[in-house]
């Protein structure tokens, strides 16, 4: 990597741990500056503009989120592994991030009703998301194991629903068992829309 690259490198690692604490609206140049001990003319040569900064940081989060998740998840068998896998990571990324901040939900707050590049960004990076869980849970339709009538779209409001309520008991209330909770939640989501059919453990070269 060369000098500049990994300049900028580092200057995005610092940006992401400030705004998984203060938001993406406490992201600045002067704040970033201070924490990498540049100058602010320094940082701004690598992004240009605080809004480029900010879609920069949703980007790279994105970039981790697929690393944890998404990606480790494609190992397991189409259908419903795959789908337990994707929601397991989920889970397990959260949890680490009660500390912290989820950049999606924190940024869904601070730009639901802010409409341009950013809010575009974000927006985008998690219709993405949903985009591989609605294909995973359509997987486990076409396995057989999930029933033929499932309502993809729900059941996703319902997964997605599940880790925002983990989210606020978790880091808002500070409430014991939220993850435990969470848990018992997606086995009955599960439950609900499953059949009797064993999900067969299919060769992992083939993946869609």
């Amino acid at each position: 990597m060369q000098k500049g690259q990994a300049t900028r490198a580092a200057i995005l690692e610092a940006a992401l741990g400030l705004a998984s604490h203060m938001g993406l609206e406490g992201l600045s140049i002067g704040a970033l500056a201070e924490v990498t001990q540049m100058s602010k003319s320094g940082v701004f040569a690598h992004f240009g503009s605080r809004e480029e900064l900010q879609i920069s940081v949703i980007r790279e989060y994105h970039a981790k989120f697929e690393e944890e998740v998404f990606y480790p998840a494609l190992r397991e068998p189409r259908g419903l592994p795959r789908l337990r896998s994707l929601f397991e990571r989920w889970v397990k990324r959260v949890s680490v991030e009660i500390d912290s901040g989820c950049i999606y939900i924190s940024g869904a707050v601070e730009f639901d009703d802010r409409p341009g590049p950013v809010r575009d960004a974000l927006a985008s990076m998690v219709r993405a998301w949903h985009g591989a869980l609605e294909r995973a849970i359509r997987l486990a339709v076409e396995q057989g194991h999930f029933k033929s009538d499932t309502d993809v779209t729900q059941m996703l409001f319902e997964l997605h629903g599940l880790i925002l309520a983990l989210h606020h008991d978790a880091r808002f209330l500070r409430l014991p068992g939220a993850l435990d909770r969470a848990q018992r939640a997606f086995e009955h989501v599960l439950a609900h829309y499953t059949t009797d059919v064993e999900p067969a453990v299919a060769p992992r070269a083939r993946r869609r």
